[in-house]
């Protein structure tokens, strides 16, 4: 009987030592452990006191300052928002719809001085970088005359005639509140064969440039393939930008104006007198919107484009859109390939 007892004291005892052993390996592995707030475990690191605020109903409590990390303890290193987002960016559409992330032909500090390049005075406004003193006696536009040899496509000639017929035109400078290139800027992709060559030195030669001060500049294209960014090949200055497609990054607001993409085709006038009367918006037709052009089963545009197509109703809205796009497009083709070439022809 007294060897059962001394039995089970010692395995008792032993239990107890060895639960006592556990506690200690985890009260180790806890204080080398960085801190965490159980409540808040998404807060980055803390420099400051730390407020916390309860809310119970409608009552709001005064804010009660949280424990403060130990100084012994080992600071918790949060990862960058760019961090968090790269491996969802890897091959992802997302880096697909983005040319900074997509192409890999320049390096990030090229990247950073074609994007700082492109405008040199981003917080442009109406009332920093555009003299009302010059508008005083009205609001005259002044559109500086062609050199020898310049090219001006159909489509810019019918922005500069659609001015030269209105009320606004002159022809003094010294009249003029603002003032608009001859210069063909509408297309600065320098793969196009309506790219003009010079047209740096050909602006800033102008007499009252003053770095683009009161002056409107068109564009419809920008960049060149791979990038496709948004450098036109000269710097805008202070002069206010009329875009298509602008980047939300680079435009400026109530300064610079975003305009539509159009095409040669589209008519210097609408319709004819009293077509539009009054309280008839929009105007009596038979199609509310129509568009025709490639899908881009890829890349830049793509996103966008392939959400488009369920608005298509082949009534008073027409959206037409063809999968031949480069020369792999085939192997990018979906289920409504087929069907898009075939109403695109």
């Amino acid at each position: 009987m007294q060897a059962k007892k001394r039995y089970l004291l010692v395995s008792v005892g032993a239990g107890l030592l060895f639960l006592i052993y556990l506690w200690g390996l985890q009260i180790g592995d806890f204080q080398q452990q960085p801190y965490q707030y159980n409540q808040f475990p998404q807060y980055p690191q803390y420099h400051q006191q730390e407020y916390q605020y309860y809310h119970q109903g409608q009552d709001v409590y005064q804010p009660q300052p949280l424990p403060q990390r130990s100084p012994s303890r080992p600071p918790r290193h949060w990862l960058g928002s760019t961090q968090l987002l790269e491996p969802y960016l890897e091959g992802g559409e997302q880096e697909e719809d983005s040319p900074q992330l997509h192409h890999q032909h320049t390096s990030p500090r090229e990247r950073r001085a074609i994007r700082d390049n492109i405008y040199k005075n981003k917080r442009c406004r109406m009332e920093t970088c555009f003299d009302f003193a010059r508008c005083q006696s009205g609001f005259r536009v002044y559109i500086y005359p062609p050199q020898r040899g310049d090219e001006i496509s159909e489509t810019y000639q019918k922005i500069l005639s659609s001015i030269e017929e209105s009320r606004f035109h002159t022809t003094d400078p010294s009249r003029a509140c603002l003032f608009i290139l001859a210069v063909d800027t509408l297309d600065r992709d320098q793969l196009s064969a309506q790219y003009v060559q010079n047209v740096r030195l050909r602006i800033q030669s102008l007499p009252t440039w003053n770095d683009g001060r009161n002056h409107l500049i068109f564009n419809l294209y920008s960049g060149t393939w791979p990038d496709y960014t948004e450098d036109l090949g000269f710097e805008v200055g202070q002069a206010m930008l009329a875009k298509a497609s602008a980047d939300v990054v680079n435009f400026r607001p109530n300064f610079d104006i975003s305009i539509p993409l159009f095409s040669k085709d589209h008519p210097l006038k609408g319709g004819g007198i009293g077509y539009l009367t009054l309280n008839n918006a929009p105007p009596s037709r038979k199609y509310l919107l129509v568009f025709k052009g490639k899908r881009y089963l890829t890349g830049i545009g793509s996103e966008t484009r392939n959400a488009l197509y369920h608005i298509h109703n082949g009534e008073d809205i027409i959206l037409l859109t063809t999968c031949k796009h480069g020369k792999d497009w085939e192997k990018h083709k979906d289920s409504r390939c087929n069907r898009d070439n075939e109403e695109y022809s």
